[in-house]
């Protein structure tokens, strides 16, 4: 272990220093939060969209069908708080507002981008099992 660092117990004040590692397998650890965040699909499909670049609200919106105004706009306001993502104003009428990835955001996308990929080659095997168990269950 290097010099200044701890392992952490997974306590919410201990694992606030940006040193230390988090436990996600302590009940109050804030990591938990934070892989509750980055495995939501809203999560997930906004940050997909949002490294091919800057958009306004409703471009995402229009591009990410099924997501509420209101899921969206909660969505983004909790990226922005955990760093994922950067929301410009501009003072126009009406207001324009502009999100765009942070880099933080984009090491997510990275470790994001095979999990997507499974999923979207996968579905079809996964399927089958579905329909395997149905049968069996059924």
């Amino acid at each position: 272990m290097q010099e200044g660092t701890e392992i952490s117990s997974g306590h919410p004040r201990e694992t606030a220093r940006a040193f230390e590692r988090g436990d996600v397998y302590a009940a109050q650890c804030p990591t938990r939060q934070l892989l509750d965040r980055i495995a939501d699909k809203w999560t997930t499909l906004l940050l997909t969209t949002l490294d091919e670049g800057p958009m306004r609200f409703n471009a995402l919106k229009r591009r990410i069908e099924g997501v509420s105004q209101k899921m969206l706009s909660q969505t983004l306001r909790q990226m922005e708080r955990d760093g994922l993502v950067l929301r410009h104003v501009e003072a126009t009428v009406p207001v324009s507002v502009t999100y765009e990835i942070t880099p933080l955001g984009r090491t997510l996308v990275v470790a994001l981008t095979p999990m997507i990929d499974w999923a979207e080659t996968r579905m079809g095997e996964v399927e089958a099992a579905r329909q395997d168990y149905d049968a069996r269950e059924g």
